[in-house]
Parts: structure tokens; sequence; C-alpha cells
């Protein structure tokens, strides 16, 4: 399947927020270590740990394709996205190099 860049910008998007997610979770409910989670508040954290991971991995299969389909590296597709995801960068593939 290809991806457009703007496709990569909102999976990695989707990444960032289901990561902060996972974040404000833990932050919720105290380290685990050190704080015993209700079943409910695993089962939750463990969800928001999973969609995160599958986001994540979803990015890094759709930036390795897009990579290869450009004929640009993985390194120069990802850095690309991220400074778009932070506003740095508009547009898609034809956009200018900054």
């Amino acid at each position: 399947m290809a991806h457009t860049f703007d496709e990569l910008v909102a999976k990695q998007r989707a990444a960032e927020e289901a990561h902060t997610r996972v974040r404000q979770l833990q932050d919720a409910y105290g380290p685990p270590t050190q704080t015993t989670w209700s079943g409910q508040q695993t089962s939750t954290w463990e969800t928001a740990w999973r969609a995160w991971r599958d986001l994540a991995r979803d990015v890094q299969a759709a930036v390795n394709e897009y990579a290869r389909a450009e004929g640009m590296t993985r390194h120069e597709v990802e850095a690309r996205v991220k400074r778009a995801v932070r506003g740095e960068e508009q547009g898609g593939a034809d956009a200018p190099e900054a």
C-alpha cells in the first residue's frame, strides 16, 4: 500500500498521542513498582500501551515503504515526518527541502 507524506504525518501524530496517553496513565496511577494498580487500571494501561505499540509499528512500516518508493533513506523520511509533526515543514514529498 502506497502512503502519502501527509498520511505518514497523520500516523506519527496518532502514535505520539497514544504515547502521551500511556504517560498520562502512568502519571495518574503512579509507578507500577511502587503503587498497586487495580485490575481496571492495569487493563486500561495495557490497552493504551498496546495501541501505542501498534501505531508506532505501523508508522515504521509506512515510513520504510515510503522511503523505498521515494528513493530516500528511512532516516531522511523519519526526520521530515517529525519536522512536519512539529509544524516546521509543510507539504508532501514535492515540497522543497529546508
